[in-house]
């Protein structure tokens, strides 16, 4: 459940309404912040109104757009990206999960490595902690098809927890509910602030690859 103080800004929070970018301009991954009158936080990455202001900077993205503008949508897709697609599709179907999300938070936390270790003791291909995994059944934890089935659900659960709001849930996927909660928001953690911008980023370009592709 999510903590009551969360609950009262969160409750009609926009679910992080990102968007491919059209042209060739990659879309930034700064993240901006609207308190309503009623209250209510709003997250996004592409602000609708003045009223937005920028809580996490990408200090990169304007000097990206200029000097990398004319790259391949696909750029900075891992070269591994494809390996595990079938696995990829079919879980990010069976928990509704956005597949392009899926495969940025595989690339950000193993770089597609399935015997990944991290030095806090996360494994494989999403880095679960091997009480994230025994709370979603994973039994054989470096087994990519077990590892993204029970990456996937956990990511189910923090969106469901965050009502679909993919920077929370995203900051949880790092840092923990508990600190996301506790914090009210994306914790001060510079390693978190920057795993959210990296795994946004990442997702752009997956999707950029998936419109490529078509």
């Amino acid at each position: 459940m999510m903590g009551v103080g969360v609950r009262r800004w969160a409750a009609a929070a926009i679910a992080c309404g990102f968007v491919v970018a059209s042209g060739s301009t990659p879309a930034a991954a700064d993240i901006y912040q609207w308190r309503d009158r009623y209250g209510t936080l709003h997250f996004t990455n592409v602000p609708t109104n003045s009223r937005y202001r920028v809580v996490m900077k990408d200090s990169g993205a304007r000097a990206r757009a200029t000097a990398k503008a004319r790259r391949s949508q696909s750029r900075g897709v891992h070269r591994d990206s494809h390996r595990f697609d079938p696995i990829i599709t079919a879980m990010a179907r069976r928990y509704q999960v956005d597949q392009s999300l899926v495969k940025a938070v595989i690339h950000a936390e193993s770089s597609y490595q399935p015997n990944a270790i991290s030095p806090a003791g996360a494994r494989g291909l999403m880095q679960l902690m091997p009480a994230t995994a025994a709370r979603h059944g994973v039994r054989n934890i470096h087994s990519p098809a077990e590892n993204i089935r029970g990456g996937v659900e956990h990511l189910r659960t923090l969106l469901d927890r965050y009502e679909n709001n993919v920077v929370l849930a995203l900051a949880a996927y790092n840092a923990g509910a508990g600190a996301v909660d506790r914090h009210r928001g994306i914790p001060p953690y510079r390693e978190t602030q920057n795993y959210v911008q990296r795994v946004l980023r990442f997702r752009q370009q997956y999707l950029q690859q998936r419109l490529v592709r078509r």
